[in-house]
């Protein structure tokens, strides 16, 4: 591989699942590092689907018929995420000869000496010479990338009274449960919160959310000042997130609290039932240093560097990309 300072396009696969927040860490990257990747969703068969990475003894017969396909010439750049990319990960980097630079977000689950290098947030407590620790999630949350969308969906607050609150919601996963009680709960600090400061709400469920859950918070709402995307029509998120003087986003997702953090506007979490000891220190280590508060409606104003943990995983590409090919 060769590379020349002032005009390099390393050809890019970005592997994942095909999850929404999976395919925005590995474009999030991308785009940091200028680049348009080939997108290759996974799907993977059995028994490999089940099977830890240490044991698919041939990652690339492992995929299904509606898989994206794992064949040469080898890219020279790989970002995968994600469990089931683990394996077919190592399996290119290995087949290239070494010359494909991989690069695994998230915590592999294996020795990251299998991959050129290992980004992963702080709170998995992974550690090597070729990882690179960061607050969160990476994603495709920018400066610039705010601004634009910002421009894009401003005419449609209308009159919606300020100081503009986004209300980022998630749902159920593995470890947290969304209730009847959470709802209730942040129904109720919603309010207290328009009622203080007469602010307007920018609305956005996630595909996690429950449908009832959803128009149980909705209808506690109704008679306030908001917009709810009811996910029709383009989406909004990163643009209410770059309108937004604040955001309130529940707890159960790195990304989104991640990205919510890249704004460096004021960040108010909400708890839901449930968790673990990962989560708890994530949590707390954004607390700590200063980029996020529980919510309890009220609505207080404070500044720290927005989260750019993005922009310092690229330049670290870069920068051993060049020492590679020097």
């Amino acid at each position: 591989m060769t590379r020349d300072d002032t005009d390099f396009r390393p050809e890019t696969w970005a592997l994942s699942d095909g999850k929404q927040g999976m395919v925005n860490q590995c474009l999030g990257l991308a785009e940091a590092l200028g680049v348009t990747p080939s997108l290759r969703q996974l799907s993977i068969r059995q028994p490999w689907r089940s099977l830890p990475p240490q044991l698919w003894l041939a990652p690339l017969k492992s995929l299904a018929a509606d898989s994206a396909p794992l064949t040469p010439p080898w890219p020279d750049l790989l970002i995968a995420t994600g469990r089931q990319t683990v394996a077919p990960a190592m399996a290119i980097r290995r087949r290239s000869g070494g010359t494909t630079f991989c690069v695994q977000l998230q915590n592999p689950g294996v020795s990251p000496a299998h991959f050129d290098l290992v980004v992963a947030p702080r709170h998995d407590r992974l550690s090597g010479p070729n990882v690179i620790q960061t607050h969160g999630a990476l994603g495709r949350v920018s400066p610039a990338r705010l601004a634009e969308e910002a421009a894009r969906f401003r005419a449609g607050l209308g009159d919606l009274p300020g100081p503009h609150v986004m209300v980022s919601l998630g749902g159920d996963n593995s470890v947290f449960r969304m209730t009847e009680a959470v709802i209730d709960r942040l129904g109720g600090h919603l309010r207290q919160l328009v009622a203080d400061t007469g602010a307007g709400l920018l609305v956005t469920p996630s595909r996690r959310t429950d449908t009832a859950l959803g128009n149980r918070l909705r209808a506690m709402l109704r008679d306030l000042p908001h917009l709810w995307h009811d996910g029709q029509g383009d989406n909004p998120y990163l643009g209410w997130l770059g309108l937004a003087d604040a955001v309130v986003v529940t707890g159960d997702s790195v990304n989104m609290v991640s990205e919510a953090c890249a704004t460096g506007k004021p960040v108010f979490v909400v708890d839901l039932e449930g968790g673990n000891a990962k989560f708890a220190r994530f949590h707390d280590a954004l607390s700590r240093d200063g980029l996020t508060r529980p919510f309890r409606g009220r609505l207080e104003n404070w500044t720290y560097p927005p989260l750019d943990d993005t922009a310092m995983v690229a330049k670290a590409v870069r920068d051993r990309l060049a020492e590679r090919s020097a």
